[in-house]
């Protein structure tokens, strides 16, 4: 499989900008491998696909607010700051990514607040547009990362091009969110709604918590068409005794584990023993899965509608199988689903 097997026309109008006006009213197309027959339904119905004994895994990591606005010294130009990882807490350096990257040097300070309460100094480029910073702030750790929150705001996708809003901070984040540490959303698990998860439990559906933190070298663009050339950032990964116990139960059990999301399902291939059960984890994970690849774990996932050339793309084709993928995916832009972070879902069964 090449770069260009990946590319599909997708109108800009089905980028969704905001998300449903509930979080499981949104769209659901389910795509049945075994039959290849495609079904329009609401993201509510998802239940009646599953059964007592079935697992979905749940990746709960939460977005912490990475994106931030400051000054430059001297010249007072608007940089933008993106957050992506924190590297030493005890000196408060971070990796970001900073915009317009040409104007900002090692050396060069940035001050964040109205009342410049927050200093960065740049010590190190990392890449284009990465940089270190170290922040200066006369504070404890703690009231640091408070001041961090204060002023930085939801990172939603750049595509969405509007100002973000209040409503952001609860929609670009899943409701079972508990483990600060993403830049971007596990977009599946948005369509989630309290009501909907206690129907599932009702019904018998156990859950498996691990935790994906998300960082942007998810949503980096391919540039080789040879895929084998590609390489993927590490995120951290979490995979306790717990969640590998309610998976390899239901597998046991011959019951359905669903990952939700393509986070999850990068998070199950991680850590896969010999004889196809999960391993507990905790360390980085660099997995980039594309067609041909044989699944050890889920066999069925939520996911949303990806962008063309995407990885998140490539990965659903190596789950669905890429003719019936290309076929959905028509169908979606045909049938106006919407598309990326806030858009519409896709269950693969």
């Amino acid at each position: 499989m090449k770069l260009s097997n990946f590319n599909f026309n997708l109108p800009t109008e089905l980028l969704a900008e905001f998300p449903a006006e509930n979080r499981d009213e949104s769209r659901l197309m389910v795509v049945n491998r075994k039959t290849g027959t495609i079904e329009h339904k609401f993201f509510k119905d998802l239940i009646d696909y599953f059964d007592e004994g079935d697992v979905m895994v749940l990746n709960n990591t939460k977005v912490f607010p990475a994106r931030l606005y400051g000054n430059k010294e001297k010249t007072g130009a608007r940089i933008e700051v993106f957050l992506l990882r924190e590297l030493n807490a005890e000196q408060r350096l971070w990796d970001v990514l900073v915009d317009p990257a040409r104007k900002i040097r090692i050396g060069n300070k940035l001050y964040f607040g109205d009342d410049d309460s927050l200093v960065a100094e740049v010590i190190d480029n990392t890449t284009s547009r990465g940089r270190t910073l170290r922040f200066l702030y006369d504070g404890s750790y703690e009231e640091f990362r408070l001041k961090l929150r204060e002023l930085g705001e939801t990172p939603i996708p750049k595509y969405i091009n509007r100002e973000v809003t209040p409503e952001d901070e609860d929609r670009y984040q899943t409701i079972y969110a508990t483990e600060e540490g993403a830049v971007a959303a596990p977009t599946a698990g948005l369509h989630f709604s309290k009501h909907l998860l206690k129907r599932l439990e009702i019904k018998g559906i156990d859950f498996a918590k691990i935790t994906l933190h998300i960082g942007l070298g998810t949503f980096n663009p391919v540039e080789v068409e040879d895929l084998s050339k590609h390489k993927m950032d590490s995120e951290e990964l979490i995979i306790t005794q717990e969640a590998c116990d309610v998976v390899n139960k239901a597998k046991q059990n011959k019951n359905k584990v669903c990952a939700v999301g393509t986070t999850s399902m990068r998070a199950l291939e991680s850590s896969v023993s010999s004889n196809s059960t999960l391993n507990p984890y905790e360390g980085w994970t660099n997995k980039f899965i594309f067609p041909p690849y044989d699944f050890s774990i889920a066999d069925c996932m939520v996911t949303n509608f990806h962008m063309p050339k995407s990885t998140l793309l490539m990965m659903i084709s190596a789950f669905t199988g890429h003719d019936l993928m290309m076929k959905a995916y028509d169908e979606a832009v045909k049938e106006g689903y919407k598309f990326y972070s806030y858009g519409d879902a896709m269950l693969i069964l």
